[in-house]
């Protein structure tokens, strides 16, 4: 089921499958900003990545001698939400854990999502709270996905990304299967700018573990239509579009990240990986906001 917020400036929908995030409108001039979910390219607009960012070394992991097995980016994006509260600027979903979901993640737990909007800003809040007798690991993150070009007869080159800071960071290089390596590649030398091309992603998205930066800009070097992420907090930075070229892209702010190639698979263990005390709760936001 899809439910939409508005205000006079702009609008959000949101389905109840995987409490994701559908469109993101402009009201003054109509302009879409989040991607349209075209299975040509990409069937999703903005998933939920839970317990789970990115893939696992053969799709399994441990809790102590146990093995287990989640699909890359767990549960969250392909699971039904419960719509729970809705107010004149806010709606909020809840995954709580199943029969089901303990087969794959032994941990009982309940997943809120919130969506608020004030002005030009659509705030994305994630509660995880530990609802079992027992320490609760666990990664969160964010996938949201842009219209990039924004305007018709664009092209990803008239684009560029601006970071809040200058940078001088390397990317953390991933190999064919989709893991880390532990090795790196160079990325930004004191700058504030990253060129966009197809070519930019040839090895698969950018992923950070150091920037200063926690806001990225999205900019068209033909008119000032805009969209920002800002992601204070954050520990990780995924760039992403398809490699071969696709007209959208990622910015994603994460919890966590992909397995390195040689990781043994103990969930705990796992870097980046958030350990939650009984009855605790963790609590993280993030915003997207539009210029048209």
């Amino acid at each position: 089921m899809i439910y939409f917020l508005e205000n006079s400036t702009i609008k959000i929908t949101v389905s109840t499958q995987g409490a994701e995030l559908h469109s993101i409108t402009g009201k003054k001039e109509g302009t879409q900003y989040l991607w349209n979910g075209d299975p040509k390219y990409w069937k999703y607009h903005s998933p939920i990545l839970f317990p789970i960012v990115g893939n696992l070394v053969g799709s399994k992991y441990r809790i102590d001698e146990n093995i287990y097995e989640l699909p890359s980016h767990g549960l969250g994006r392909i699971s039904n939400f419960k719509f729970i509260a809705q107010t004149n600027n806010s709606i909020t979903f809840e995954l709580n854990y199943s029969e089901d979901t303990m087969k794959r993640y032994p941990y009982k737990f309940s997943l809120h999502i919130n969506y608020t909007i004030e002005a030009n800003t659509v705030k994305v809040t994630y509660t995880v709270i530990n609802l079992d007798n027992k320490d609760m690991s666990f990664s969160i993150g964010a996938h949201p996905a842009f219209m990039c070009p924004i305007e018709k007869n664009e092209k990803i080159e008239d684009y560029y990304l601006e970071f809040n800071e200058k940078e001088t960071s390397d990317r953390m290089e991933i190999t064919k299967e989709g893991y880390f390596s532990h090795k790196r590649k160079e990325a930004l030398n004191d700058t504030d700018i990253m060129i966009l091309s197809k070519e930019l992603f040839k090895d698969d998205a950018l992923v950070f573990d150091d920037l200063k930066s926690d806001k990225i800009t999205i900019r068209s070097r033909n008119h000032e239509k805009s969209v920002s992420v800002e992601f204070k907090g954050f520990p990780y930075m995924g760039i992403w579009s398809p490699k071969g070229g696709a007209p959208f892209l990622c910015i994603e702010p994460w919890f966590g990240h992909a397995d390195y190639e040689d990781f043994t698979g103990q969930l705990k263990e796992k870097e980046g990986s958030i350990l939650l005390s009984i009855e605790e709760e963790f609590k993280y936001s993030y915003k997207i906001s539009i210029v048209e």
